[in-house]
């Protein structure tokens, strides 16, 4: 992953574009704008790619996502609602 020189509030280094997309793949460019304007961490990015791919066992059952990885799976969500239903 590409380390960011700025840094979210609690001093961990900010995703840049590329770490969203090495992380979560190609998503439609509204979604990644959306997801950048978060100032997500690497760790958040990280972390919502965990809870999308049903890793949530690592945060404890029926515990729910939280701030800017939560807001992240939100909006990957609304991106996928407009999709068509798999056949």
């Amino acid at each position: 992953m590409t380390q960011s020189s700025a840094q979210g509030g609690d001093g961990r280094p900010l995703a840049t574009i590329k770490d969203v997309i090495d992380v979560l793949g190609e998503i439609d460019d509204a979604t990644l704008s959306a997801i950048m304007d978060l100032r997500p961490t690497i760790a958040d990015v990280e972390e919502a790619s965990m809870w999308m791919s049903g890793d949530r066992d690592v945060f404890g059952a029926g515990a729910p996502l939280k701030d800017v990885a939560g807001e992240i799976v939100s909006l990957l969500g609304d991106d996928e609602e407009d999709l068509p239903p798999k056949l």
